[in-house]
């Protein structure tokens, strides 16, 4: 199968980053930060399946937006391949391996919501579970979501250093922010890993700030394409 970006230059591809970017980051933002805080409430089965019932078409938007999120991740890493992949072969060989590793991880998390809305859809086969039963079953798919989704977020964390060291050793950004993007993956993994292995603390304040610290520097990168562009100097693509 021909890459079909095969034939897009430099110059181009950074044109497409910046059409792709603030669809991904809006997107993303929708399904997995907005439509989960406004519907999932942990720990509370009932108001969470209260919640979806009511809201059944936020809930399936919800889905949707995340698989576009993962579609657009493919297209990303793709054209940040042709973009870098002059700076070191092997490495951006590395960064477009470890990013769709996780994509499908994260895509298939999506079954879990999908087994929520059956168990909620009010099937005959389902009258056999009390009310109470069927709410602590829709949690405990959404939390095996929430798992699948902690296991892509180590991908989403492995791809960025070999995307920081080559945006460090490119010569087209600032190599602060190289070095920023490679300090995200060691966040991605310690919000990954913590979630593993102190569950009861990983989304606690103490957490929270590092986290935060340490993966700032995929979004700078991201405004830096759509503000700043690239320096790119001329070659054959």
């Amino acid at each position: 199968m021909t890459n079909p970006f095969a034939d897009i230059s430099p110059r181009k591809a950074v044109t497409v980053l910046r059409l792709l970017y603030p669809i991904w980051f809006v997107v993303g933002l929708f399904s997995l930060l907005y439509v989960r805080t406004t519907l999932i409430v942990a720990g509370d089965a009932t108001t969470t399946a209260n919640n979806i019932m009511a809201n059944e078409l936020l809930f399936r938007m919800g889905i949707v937006g995340s698989l576009i999120t993962q579609i657009i991740q493919i297209l990303v890493v793709l054209v940040l391949y042709k973009l870098l992949k002059s700076v070191n072969k092997n490495h951006a060989l590395l960064m477009v391996v470890f990013a769709l590793v996780g994509i499908p991880i994260a895509m298939l998390s999506m079954l879990n919501h999908f087994a929520a809305l059956e168990l909620l859809n009010g099937a005959d086969y389902l009258t056999v579970f009390e009310t109470d039963q069927l709410h602590a079953q829709v949690m405990f798919f959404l939390n095996l979501s929430e798992q699948g989704q902690a296991i892509a977020t180590i991908f989403w964390g492995l791809w960025l250093f070999p995307l920081g060291h080559l945006i460090y050793k490119s010569g087209y950004f600032p190599r602060i922010l190289g070095a920023l993007v490679m300090m995200g993956c060691f966040g991605y993994l310690i919000d990954s890993f913590t979630h593993f292995i102190l569950p009861n603390y990983a989304n606690q304040a103490i957490f929270l700030p590092v986290i935060t610290l340490l993966t700032i520097g995929e979004i700078l990168f991201m405004v830096w394409i759509l503000l700043k562009g690239v320096k790119i100097p001329e070659m054959k693509s």
